[in-house]
C-alpha cells in the first residue's frame, strides 16, 4: 500500500508557500515595489478618515480628490481603523488577501481543469511572480481588488465548462500526462451534462445578478469603464464554450448580461447619489478621469499609429506584465500561434481553452481602443495567463526559459553588490548583509542547474524569480526598521510642529506621515519636481535658508556626496538623519562606468534640521 501523500509535489507546494511568504516580507516597508499613486490614495484616505464622514472624499492635492471611487479609499479607513491602526502593513493587507483569494481560485481551475496538484502550483508560482501582480498586487493600489471582482463572473462561466467533465479528462492544451482509467471520476449522469447545464439550470436571473454584483463591485473600486471588457469577456467566453450555438442561447445571454450591466453600472451610481457633491464626482472623475483618455489632440488615429501610446505596444501588454517571465509568456504565445493557423484548431479547442482564449482576446482589444494605453489595464486577465502557461508547461520550449535566467543572472549579481555595498555604508548589519547574500546564492545555484541540467530549467526558472524578490524584500528590509528611522524623541520634538518635506512626485510627501507621526507635513519640490512650490529656482543653499525661515523644521536631502553636513551648520540644528534611497536619476546620473558603485548614485542622507534658537 502507498503511502498517503506520497506522490504530492512537494516541491511545487514550497515553491507557493515561499512566493506567499515573500509577499509578506517587508510588507510595511517604505520601499516594496509599487507605483506613484499609492501615496495618493493613501492621502485620500487619511484625509477623508479624519474628517470623520465617508463621503465626500478628501485631499490637498489638487485635481485628485476624487481620481478613484469610494470603495478603494473606505476599505483602508475600516483596514486602518479611521486613522487609529494607521500603517502600511495594514493598508496594504487587504490587497495581499485579495491576491492569495486569486491565486487560490486559479490554481483551483488549473487542478480541476488538469487534474493534477503539480498544474495547480505552477498556476500559482507564476500568477505570484508575474511583476504586476507582485508589484500592483501587494501595495494599496486598485489592482488586486478590481482582478477579484471581475474575475469572479469568468470563475463562473469556467466552472459551468469544468463541472460537466471529470476531473482529469485532459484537453489538448493541458501539458500533464491524464491519469489512468481507474482513477478518472465517472461519467456524470446524462440529466447532468454539459449541455443540459447550459440549456436550463444556469441561465438565470440569480446567476446575472450575482454577476452584475461582481461586476459593480469591481468597477467601484476603479472605474465603470471596466464593466464594458468585464461583461464582454464574459459573453464571449459564454457563448464561445458553448456546447452547440443557437439563437435562444445568444438572446438569453445577451438579455441576462445586459441585466448584469445595467446592475453593475447602478451600483458604481450609489456613488453619485450618496456624495454630497455628485457634481464634482462627474467633473473631476467621469469627465476628466475617464472620458480625457478617450480624447488626444493630435487625432484619435495619428495617436494611436504614432503617439505615445501607438496601438503594437499593447500586444505586448501580457508579457510586459510578466516582468521576468516576459520570454516565457512569449513562449507562450508562440506556442499558440504555430497551431492558430491551422484549419481544425478552433473546433478542437476544449470549452475551457475556449474560455481562457475569450478572457485573454476580449481584455486586449478592448483596451486598444483608448488614447492612453496601459499594460497595467490588462492586469485583470493575467490571471488566464497563469493557467494557460500552466496547462501548457511541458510544451514550451526550454530555450525561452534559458533566455529568462540569461536575464535574471545580472539581476542577481546587482542586487548582491548593493547589498554588499548597504553593508559597507552601515545601513545593514552584518547579519542582514549574510540573509541576502544566502537568498542570492540560492537564485544563481538554480540558475547555474537550469542551464547545466535540462531538465531543470523550467522549475529552475520559477526559483530564481522567487530568489530575486525574496533577496530584494531582505535586502530593503534594513530601511524599514526602527533603527533605521528617527529616533522616538526627534519624532516628539517636531509633532504638532510645521515641518517641510521633499516632494518628487504628486503624493510622495505623504510617506513622511508614518516616518514622523503627528507633525503638519507640508511638501515643497524636490528631486527636479517643480511645481513652483517654495521656490524651486533657488540656489539649495539659499532654498534651505528659505524654508527653515517658513517653517519649524525641514527635510533636506543631501544634495550630492562632496556634502557631508547640512550648509546651514552651524546655523541651524541637526536633529537627525536617516538613509535616503533615490528613486529618480537625471540623464548622466548612472552610467556604465559607475554602474558598479551604488553608493554614488543610489544612497542620499535625508536631515531633519531645526532653526538654531537665538
Amino acid at each position: 500500500m502507498q503511502r498517503p501523500g506520497a506522490h504530492l509535489p512537494w516541491l511545487w507546494l514550497a515553491l507557493v508557500a515561499a512566493a506567499a511568504l515573500t509577499y509578506l516580507l517587508g510588507l510595511g516597508g517604505a520601499y516594496v515595489p509599487t507605483n506613484g499613486d499609492e501615496m495618493v490614495y493613501i492621502h485620500i484616505a487619511r484625509m477623508t478618515a479624519e474628517s470623520g464622514h465617508w463621503l465626500p472624499l478628501q485631499s490637498e492635492i489638487i485635481d485628485t480628490r476624487n481620481t478613484k471611487p469610494p470603495l478603494l479609499f473606505w476599505q483602508a479607513m475600516v483596514a486602518g481603523n479611521w486613522g487609529q491602526s494607521w500603517s502600511l502593513f495594514a493598508l496594504r493587507l487587504p490587497s495581499v488577501a485579495y491576491t492569495f483569494a486569486t491565486a487560490a481560485l486559479l490554481a483551483f481551475f488549473a487542478h480541476r481543469i488538469s487534474g493534477q496538484l503539480r498544474t495547480a502550483c505552477i498556476a500559482a508560482a507564476l500568477y505570484l511572480f508575474f511583476f504586476s501582480t507582485f508589484r500592483y498586487g501587494r501595495a494599496y493600489l486598485t489592482s488586486a481588488p478590481e482582478t477579484f471582482w471581475l474575475a469572479l463572473p469568468m470563475w463562473w462561466v469556467l466552472w459551468l465548462r469544468v463541472r460537466g467533465s471529470p476531473t482529469g479528462v485532459c484537453a489538448p492544451e493541458c501539458s500533464a500526462p491524464c491519469p489512468p482509467p481507474a482513477v478518472r471520476a465517472p461519467p456524470l449522469p446524462a440529466q447532468n451534462t454539459l449541455a443540459h447545464t447550459l440549456l436550463t439550470l444556469d441561465l438565470n436571473w440569480r446567476a446575472f445578478t450575482l454577476i452584475g454584483i461582481a461586476m459593480g463591485l469591481g468597477s467601484a473600486y476603479k472605474s465603470f469603464a471596466l464593466v464594458a471588457p468585464a461583461a464582454a469577456a464574459v459573453w464571449c467566453a459564454w457563448l464561445a464554450s458553448a456546447p452547440r450555438l443557437t439563437w435562444p442561447l445568444v438572446i438569453r445571454a445577451t438579455v441576462g448580461l445586459a441585466w448584469s450591466t445595467a446592475l453593475a453600472l447602478g451600483i458604481f451610481a450609489l456613488w453619485f447619489v450618496l456624495d454630497p457633491d455628485p457634481a464634482s464626482v462627474w467633473q473631476e472623475f467621469v469627465l476628466a478621469e475617464n472620458a480625457g483618455k478617450m480624447s488626444n489632440t493630435q487625432g484619435y488615429w495619428h495617436a494611436a499609429l504614432f503617439g505615445a501610446y501607438p496601438m503594437w505596444t499593447q500586444l505586448l501588454a501580457y508579457p510586459v506584465n510578466a516582468g521576468l517571465l516576459f520570454f516565457t509568456v512569449l513562449g507562450l504565445g508562440w506556442v499558440a500561434l504555430k497551431v492558430a493557423f491551422q484549419r481544425q484548431t478552433y473546433v478542437q479547442l476544449t470549452p475551457t481553452a475556449r474560455v481562457l482564449l475569450a478572457w485573454l482576446v476580449v481584455w486586449l482589444i478592448v483596451f486598444t481602443i483608448p488614447s492612453q494605453r496601459s499594460e497595467r489595464y490588462l492586469i485583470p486577465a493575467m490571471p488566464a495567463i497563469a493557467i494557460a502557461m500552466a496547462l501548457a508547461w511541458d510544451r514550451l520550449a526550454k530555450a525561452w526559459f534559458w533566455i529568462t535566467l540569461a536575464f535574471a543572472v545580472p539581476a542577481l549579481v546587482m542586487l548582491a553588490r548593493v547589498a554588499w555595498v548597504m553593508g559597507d555604508l552601515q545601513i545593514a548589519t552584518g547579519q542582514q548583509v549574510t540573509m541576502t547574500l544566502i537568498a542570492l546564492g540560492i537564485g544563481l545555484a538554480g540558475a547555474s542547474a537550469g542551464f547545466l541540467i535540462s531538465r531543470w530549467s523550467k522549475p529552475a526558472t520559477l526559483l530564481v524569480v522567487l530568489a530575486v524578490y525574496a533577496s530584494f524584500g531582505l535586502m530593503v528590509q534594513p530601511l524599514g526598521t526602527g533603527t533605521a528611522g528617527y529616533a522616538a524623541a526627534v519624532k516628539d520634538l517636531v509633532k504638532n510642529k510645521r515641518v517641510a518635506v521633499p516632494n518628487g512626485f504628486t503624493g510622495q510627501f505623504e510617506r513622511f506621515h508614518f516616518v514622523l507621526p503627528g507633525a503638519h507635513i507640508t511638501p515643497y519640490d524636490a528631486e527636479g519636481r517643480n511645481t513652483g512650490a517654495f521656490r524651486p529656482e533657488m540656489p539649495p543653499v539659499e532654498r534651505l535658508d528659505f524654508l527653515l525661515n517658513q517653517f519649524d523644521a525641514v527635510v533636506w536631502i543631501q544634495e550630492g556626496l562632496d556634502q557631508p553636513q547640512p550648509s546651514c551648520l552651524p546655523r541651524c540644528t541637526l536633529l537627525g538623519s536617516r538613509w535616503h534611497v533615490k528613486s529618480r536619476h537625471k540623464a548622466g546620473e548612472v552610467t556604465l562606468q559607475n554602474l558598479w558603485q551604488p553608493n554614488e548614485w543610489l544612497f542620499r542622507r535625508e536631515w531633519l534640521i531645526t532653526r538654531t534658537q537665538p
